[in-house]
């Protein structure tokens, strides 16, 4: 069967909405994918992107949530980009988002990919762990998610998170980054197919174009 190299990390909401879709679009045309989770910011570093994020801009800060909404909403999914303050509690300016800097390590949740492999169940466990991050407002770095994942597959979490800390995890992980960052990738969601390359979640009506043809 034909391969989609699909380059995802649990940190970016675009990955989210393309995983999404990604599966049935593979299916419609006798495709499989190939599940490829990478570090993010190392992927920009490699390529030479040093600029700020967009949660430290905040008229793209703003916009982007807007699009991820507009796109939720045609994808019909749910989308919770951070969780909701409790009530009462104090308001940051519009665009400004201050979040514990582990709460956004997704490298756990990125490296239990290969301990899904493992088990069988690799698009189950992402699906969850998507819908329970980004469909629910929950940030990757909590490892609430991974635990709620591992109970919803039948797990056991200590085994989980005694993977993704051996050196096996770190090897497996640290190998696909620079094979993606040898490949070019330098975002996610990223496709590759037959050596060619789409960026993003907008380009996946051109990859089916591609996969149609």
């Amino acid at each position: 069967m034909k391969t989609i190299d699909f380059y995802f990390d649990f940190i970016s909401p675009y990955a989210y909405l393309a995983s999404c879709r990604l599966p049935a679009l593979a299916e419609k045309y006798g495709y499989r994918v190939n599940y490829i989770p990478i570090d993010l910011q190392a992927a920009k570093l490699a390529a030479g992107n040093t600029g700020p994020s967009s949660a430290q801009i905040p008229p793209k800060f703003r916009y982007a949530m807007i699009d991820l909404m507009r796109w939720a909403n045609k994808y019909d999914i749910p989308f919770a980009m951070i969780p909701k303050k409790p009530a009462g509690a104090g308001e940051e300016p519009p665009g400004k988002v201050e979040i514990p800097k582990e709460l956004l390590d997704s490298s756990r949740a990125n490296k239990a990919v290969y301990f899904a492999r493992e088990m069988g169940q690799e698009s189950e466990f992402i699906a969850t762990v998507f819908a329970g991050t980004f469909g629910a407002g929950t940030l990757v770095g909590d490892d609430n998610v991974l635990r709620a994942a591992c109970e919803e597959l039948g797990w056991d979490a200590d085994s989980l998170f005694r993977f993704v800390h051996a050196e096996e995890a770190n090897r497996a992980y640290e190998e696909a980054n620079q094979v993606a960052h040898a490949r070019g990738v330098f975002g996610v969601p990223t496709m590759i197919v037959d050596g060619d390359m789409w960026w993003g979640n907008d380009r996946l009506d051109m990859l089916e174009e591609y996969l149609a043809r």
